[in-house]
């Protein structure tokens, strides 16, 4: 039982990381704990298993397990501050393609705030949105939002962050296009097409009461594990299951709405940056845009209520190439 044992742990403590934009409309993330290794389970939704990781912490996490040491010595992490006076981007223009059109997905909430996973076929994403700059061409898998923003500009944050997702021909993640939102005084025709706002469920990290809950859960859930293994009876599933954020299927949406919100990024910030949360993958290009996107007071109030706090800590600006040709 010394293999099992220690596949288990390593299993049970693994950390997830940003929204991944798996359709999840079967339901099989849930199989994930035990079925698939450890690096599968890392990217995976961090609402659906508990996570090693916070926000609220992020000063640490290259501390906390070996596969996050990026987070602490890689060189361009993601977010960094951003200013007017340092100027903005004149290369790497993007360009959008198919953007102009409906699009469907499924919408649900991350474990940290709102989020809509495009439809397409199994490892197929040349027929999305896609953005271009330079030679690259990069699909849209989903987009997300941060609450409170990622990003600073001037020393001044919004309050939330939308990051609109862009994966290559294979599904990795090579670029983010980052929105800033803010309230205004008028309704947002984006967000005023969407479905309800789906809450978020309790995630890592909010209090010690709550730490102490986890560790119990998760206590509990590799006993049962064991005992499953041992008698060669299922495991009676985790009362983690039971919190997963409802998923609304087939949701039609018109991605062109937030572009137009932007001047399709006719402004903006570039620079080589990484995703903001474990493992804190580099390599990802980030587009910034100047102009910020405001929604109605009643619109922001919705989309607070469901999100958490995920902004990670401002990164030292290093080898990010801010705005370089």
């Amino acid at each position: 039982m010394i293999f099992p044992l220690a596949l288990v742990f390593s299993l049970a403590t693994s950390a997830l990381a940003c929204a991944d934009h798996t359709n999840r409309q079967r339901g099989h993330l849930s199989k994930r704990f035990l079925a698939q290794k450890r690096e599968e389970v890392s990217s995976t939704n961090p609402s659906y298993i508990t996570s090693d990781w916070a926000y609220d912490a992020s000063y640490n996490w290259g501390a906390i397990q070996p596969d996050y040491a990026n987070c602490q010595t890689g060189t361009q992490q993601s977010p960094i501050a951003l200013s007017l006076t340092a100027g903005l981007s004149s290369y790497h223009h993007p360009t959008f393609e198919n953007y102009d059109r409906n699009v469907s997905g499924n919408w649900t909430n991350w474990g940290y705030g709102p989020a809509f996973t495009l439809d397409h076929p199994p490892d197929d994403y040349q027929g999305l949105p896609s953005v271009k700059w330079d030679n690259v061409t990069a699909y849209l898998k989903g987009w997300h939002i941060h609450a409170p923003a990622d990003h600073f500009v001037g020393g001044d944050r919004s309050k939330a962050e939308m990051h609109l997702v862009h994966v290559d021909t294979k599904g990795h993640e090579v670029a983010v296009l980052a929105i800033r939102l803010d309230p205004g005084t008028a309704t947002m025709p984006f967000f005023a097409q969407l479905p309800e706002m789906v809450p978020f469920v309790t995630g890592p990290g909010r209090s010690p009461d709550q730490k102490k809950r986890r560790m119990r859960r998760k206590r509990s859930e590799l006993s049962e594990v064991l005992t499953g293994l041992i008698s060669s009876k299922p495991a009676r599933a985790s009362a983690k299951e039971n919190e997963k954020p409802k998923v609304v299927e087939d949701v039609q949406m018109d991605m062109a709405l937030i572009l137009d919100g932007v001047y399709r990024f006719n402004e903006f910030w570039m620079y080589k940056g990484s995703l903001t949360s474990p493992p804190c993958m580099e390599g990802v290009r980030w587009f910034v845009a100047r102009t910020i996107a405001f929604t109605s007071v009643d619109q922001m109030r919705a989309i607070l209520g469901a999100c958490t706090y995920s902004a990670r800590a401002e990164q030292e600006v290093w080898l990010h190439e801010t705005n370089s040709a």
